[in-house]
């Protein structure tokens, strides 16, 4: 498959169009299974309302594409249209099978929603990362991949930092994009907490999170500030060189007599994959 995804799925990927030559079946709605790696968690209702008044109407026009399974099919391309097939009481639905390796059908979900439905920016976090971690990709080769720069795929890898109830917020668009953005850039979990409070209660705009930010790194006492050192070029030189090696934040910090070195992971299946690269 083309590294080059940012033209668009038919372009990108001609078999997901359907043409004349192509056998279309009809499949139980029952017998479909989601896309493992869709990485929407969350379905407008309206939208599939109305797509399920225009199924009722004048049926599903374009089929969908599945691939075979175990026990059944699983769905590629398609899923609000079997949401919205169910929804009408259809019982079966047009499709067309196709061949697809599990890297085919990660990248085909992700840029689906990408260029057709936007993901809110959590999910496109999650989705970013778990595509990083089943394909052992770096960022570069997936800003490659999804048409992206590596620095927007990187700012949004550090939302998943956040803590769970901002993350939440994000995803249900109480804290927007910029919001987070400026969190992210807070230290401390408690103060990021309750700056998300104020981002709520008070409608502050980005502009006004920066400035509260800001406010607070100058009540900062004087001699705290003072004893900030300017971090050795080596120490940054070797978190670099983690970070690509286990594609993730890592910190190394060191005492007089001592030292540690942090690594940040956002899940189970993300512990596990640093856990198995530090035996290896």
């Amino acid at each position: 498959m083309s590294k080059r995804l940012g033209r668009g799925l038919d372009a990108l990927i001609p078999s997901l169009s359907v043409n004349d030559d192509d056998k279309v079946i009809e499949i139980d709605l029952k017998q479909l299974r989601a896309n493992p790696y869709q990485p929407r968690t969350t379905f407008q209702d309206e939208s599939i309302r109305e797509l399920a008044e225009s199924i009722r109407q004048h049926g599903v026009i374009q089929p969908i594409i599945v691939r075979t399974v175990l026990k059944g099919y699983e769905i590629i391309a398609g899923e609000r249209r079997c949401r919205a097939s169910q929804l009408c009481g259809n019982t079966t639905i047009p499709a067309v099978v196709r061949n697809f390796t599990d890297q085919q059908v990660m990248e085909i979900a992700l840029i689906e929603n990408l260029q057709r439905e936007d993901l809110n920016a959590i999910e496109l976090a999650v989705a970013y990362q778990a595509i990083m971690d089943k394909f052992d990709l770096t960022q570069e080769e997936l800003s490659l991949k999804v048409g992206k720069s590596r620095s927007h795929i990187a700012n949004f890898l550090r939302l998943l930092s956040l803590p769970g109830d901002i993350k939440d917020s994000v995803s249900r668009g109480t804290i927007s994009m910029g919001h987070a953005r400026a969190l992210v850039g807070v230290k401390e979990d408690k103060v990021r907490k309750e700056l998300a409070k104020q981002i709520v209660s008070n409608e502050w705009s980005v502009r006004e999170l920066e400035k509260a930010i800001q406010d607070l790194e100058h009540k900062k006492p004087e001699k705290a500030v003072a004893k900030l050192k300017k971090r050795d070029p080596y120490v940054e030189s070797l978190e670099e060189t983690l970070r690509e090696r286990f594609k993730t934040t890592v910190k190394i910090k060191a005492s007089k007599d001592k030292g540690k070195i942090e690594l940040s992971y956002y899940n189970k299946q993300d512990l596990e994959r640093l856990l198995d690269l530090l035996q290896s």
